[in-house]
């Protein structure tokens, strides 16, 4: 087994700024600039339909979604835009093999 490889400055630097980075799009931003369904988003928090619809819904329906739920549609919505940018290498390490 190898051994962990420690933190350097870069790493730390970097680390700072994820944790304290308030990346989020909102369901709402995130559908009316994407074509995608309830269930697409669904997949992409990882969350029910169910639970999406409600992201959508007004009165007492509504749930708000999470800090987590925000960020992974930012994240998402910064691959989309920038894929055609990123190298092989980082494609690949995200599993991603549609090049």
């Amino acid at each position: 087994m190898n051994k962990p490889k420690l933190l350097t400055e870069r790493e730390l630097a970097l680390l700072s700024g994820y944790s304290h980075c308030e990346l989020g799009l909102s369901p709402q931003a995130f559908y009316a600039k994407w074509n995608v369904t309830y269930e697409q988003i669904a997949e992409i928090c990882d969350r029910s339909i169910s639970t999406v619809k409600r992201w959508f819904a007004r009165g007492k329906r509504y749930r708000r979604p999470t800090q987590t739920d925000l960020r992974h549609l930012a994240l998402m919505d910064l691959l989309w835009e920038r894929w055609d940018d990123l190298p092989v290498e980082f494609k690949e390490q995200l599993s991603c093999t549609n090049n």
